[in-house]
C-alpha cells in the first residue's frame, strides 16, 4: 500500500485529504469560538439581570460608556419625564410582529438624561400613521430597568422623532443635549402609570447549537485521509492478487447487414 501511497497521484489525493481536515478543524474552532462567546454572554446577563437595583453611578460613572461585563445591569433612578423629547425606534420585533420601541429622555435628580426604552407598541393600519402611545407617568418617578449600550447607527433618515435604531448619539442630536452612555430597558415605573407601552421580552441566554456543530466538524477531520487510505489498500489487495489482469471488455459482434446475409 505504501508503494502506491507514493505515486502522484495518491499523493495528490493525500494533499487534498489534509487540506479537509484543515478546514474542517477551522470551522470546529470557529464555532467553538461562537459556542464561548454565547457561554460569556450568558454568565454576564445572568449575574446581572436578577441583580439588586443598584444607584446608576455605581454602575455608570458620570460621562463613561457601558462596560461590556455590566450590560444588563439592573438600576433605580428618579427624575422627571421629558414626554416632548419622546422618539419611536422602527421596525422592531416583538414576539414575531413588528413595531415601534418607545424612548424617552428621563432628566434625572443630578441634571444627566437618561433614555428610556418604556417599551413595544404595534404599527398602526397604514404606514402613513404612528401608532397611539401610552403616556409616561409626569412629575417626579422612580424607574427601575435594565442598562444596555447604544446600538450602531443604520444611517437612515427618518422623520423627526423617528429612529432607526436605539442610537445615544442620534438620540443626543435631536434632542440638542448630552445623554448617559446607555439606555435604560423599563422594567418599573413608580406610581405607575393606568397603560403603559408592552414590556420587551428578557434577553435570550440559549447556548444554541455551536457547540454541537464543532463536534460534527472535529469528528469529520479525518474522513478525508481514511477514504483515502482504505482506497489506496484495496487497490493494493487487487495488484497483488495472482494473474490478476485488467478486465478487457468483449468484442461487440460485427453487425450484419441484409446484403451481407443474402451472400450465403
Amino acid at each position: 500500500m505504501w508503494t502506491i501511497l507514493r505515486q502522484p497521484r495518491w499523493l495528490l489525493y493525500l494533499v487534498l485529504a489534509v487540506v479537509f481536515g484543515v478546514i474542517t478543524a477551522l470551522l470546529g474552532l470557529w464555532q467553538f469560538d461562537r459556542h464561548q462567546d454565547r457561554v460569556e454572554r450568558r454568565d454576564i446577563i445572568e449575574a446581572n439581570y436578577f441583580g439588586e437595583p443598584q444607584p446608576l453611578v455605581e454602575v455608570l460613572p458620570r460621562g463613561q460608556e457601558l462596560p461590556a461585563g455590566d450590560e444588563w445591569s439592573r438600576v433605580s433612578v428618579s427624575g422627571v419625564y421629558d414626554t416632548g423629547g419622546q422618539h419611536l425606534v422602527r421596525n422592531r420585533p416583538h414576539q414575531r410582529v413588528y413595531g415601534y420601541e418607545v424612548l424617552v429622555p428621563l432628566v434625572l435628580d443630578d441634571g444627566q438624561v437618561l433614555v428610556v426604552d418604556r417599551g413595544w407598541v404595534q404599527n398602526a393600519p397604514t404606514a402613513t400613521e404612528l401608532p397611539d402611545v401610552p403616556e409616561a407617568p409626569r412629575g417626579q418617578v422612580q424607574v427601575q430597568g435594565w442598562l444596555r449600550p447604544s446600538e450602531p447607527d443604520l444611517g437612515r433618515d427618518l422623520p423627526a422623532s423617528q429612529l432607526a435604531s436605539i442610537d445615544l448619539p442620534r438620540m443626543s442630536e435631536s434632542l440638542n443635549e448630552p445623554v448617559v452612555g446607555a439606555y435604560l430597558v423599563l422594567e418599573s415605573e413608580t406610581p405607575a402609570p393606568p397603560a403603559r407601552p408592552a414590556p420587551l421580552d428578557p434577553p435570550d441566554t440559549g447556548l444554541r447549537s455551536h457547540f454541537a456543530y464543532a463536534l460534527q466538524w472535529w469528528l469529520t477531520v479525518p474522513v478525508g485521509l481514511i477514504l483515502v487510505l482504505v482506497m489506496a489498500r484495496r487497490e493494493a489487495e487487487e495488484a497483488a492478487q495472482p494473474g490478476a489482469a485488467p478486465a478487457r471488455s468483449a468484442p461487440r459482434p460485427k453487425k450484419v447487414r441484409i446484403w451481407d446475409e443474402e451472400d450465403y
